[in-house]
């Protein structure tokens, strides 16, 4: 009785395509926090307006890496679909980088 110790085979496409949802998702809760709830949410606990930015700003920071790993992992796994989901990757985090300067220059104001 022989015991395979070889490591089990990852299937990357789909793992490529779980990151780059991952990405999306994180993005989404990001503009989702900043336009919709924290708006409408904190002058209701009457707390100021710089607690937005100081959320949304980490949160812009962690779904950028999150769209760097995307494409690194659509890359790595030389995925059909990675020219088309690193271009959309580059344009979530091009407004994603604009959005979170845009925090941190209204935190520094």
């Amino acid at each position: 009785m022989t015991v395979d110790t070889a490591p089990a085979e990852v299937d990357v496409p789909s793992t490529a395509e779980r990151r780059f949802s991952q990405s999306m998702v994180v993005s989404g809760i990001r503009c989702l926090l900043t336009y919709l709830v924290l708006p409408f949410l904190l002058p209701v606990l009457g707390l100021s307006d710089s607690v937005g930015p100081a959320l949304s700003a980490p949160i812009g920071l962690v779904a950028i890496v999150f769209n760097v790993l995307s494409i690194r992992r659509f890359w790595r796994a030389d995925h059909r679909l990675k020219w088309p989901v690193s271009t959309v990757n580059v344009l979530v985090i091009g407004l994603l980088c604009y959005l979170t300067v845009g925090d941190f220059i209204e935190l520094a104001g």
